[in-house]
């Protein structure tokens, strides 16, 4: 299957998804899987002793010290893969997966939290269903497969699929593991540098928007300066 999808994702296509879809979304209903594919998916509920106390800001943590990881090795391994797909490394800037992106999606499966909690079943079984779909078609593992096979399978997701077909919950695993890949990524330094944010500095003036952007917006009446 020929995919049109270029090799390399723009990035700031990416941008677009998350705030075209909402990094909110609530998914739909968990997949039904087959019980070999429910058997490559991990714990689906650690173990898990409550929110805790807040953290010693001053020392450094590192994944799984506040909670139970969720995400197999296999798991992540395809969490990488999707990962450089959706934003791969482009010029001076690194890919998702090279700024600890997997890392922030198997925190996020795990934590303890309501949103969190809804997100982890979903994002399980949907794994679960890209390694089955993979395996079925290409004889191999999602991370395994080549990048033209994979490609091809995520061109297929990508699409928002209508409620009561076959991919409706697969396009809504999609969805939910793009944004949370976009909101990890562009909430690191690279990620920021590359959309060119300089919030949270010092600035002994502030000029407001400039003119251009004001008259195109059509708020000339209402921002006065």
């Amino acid at each position: 299957m020929d995919s049109p999808l270029p090799p390399r994702m723009d990035r700031r296509l990416a941008l677009k998804w998350i705030l075209a879809a909402g990094a909110g979304a609530a998914l739909a209903s968990p997949l039904r899987l087959r019980a070999q594919a429910a058997a490559t998916a991990g714990p689906a509920t650690p173990a898990g002793t409550g929110y805790g106390t807040d953290p010693v800001l001053t020392k450094p943590y590192k994944p799984g010290d506040f909670w139970p990881l969720t995400l197999s090795e296999g798991q992540r391994r395809d969490v990488a893969a999707f990962c450089d797909i959706i934003i791969p490394a482009e010029g001076e800037y690194p890919s998702a997966s090279a700024v600890g992106v997997v890392d922030f999606v198997d925190e996020w499966v795990s934590a303890p939290y309501p949103d969190n909690v809804r997100d982890r079943p979903p994002i399980i079984d949907g794994l679960a269903w890209v390694d089955q779909a993979a395996r079925q078609r290409f004889g191999a593992a999602f991370a395994d497969a080549r990048p033209e096979q994979r490609l091809a399978l995520v061109e297929e997701l990508a699409p928002l699929a209508p409620e009561g077909t076959p991919l409706a919950a697969p396009s809504q695993f999609f969805r939910r593991l793009r944004n949370l890949v976009s909101a990890g990524y562009f909430t690191t330094p690279p990620g920021m540098k590359d959309l060119g944010y300089v919030g949270n500095r010092p600035s002994a003036t502030f000029d407001g928007p400039p003119p251009e952007l004001i008259a195109k917006l059509g708020l000339a009446d209402e921002v006065k300066w």
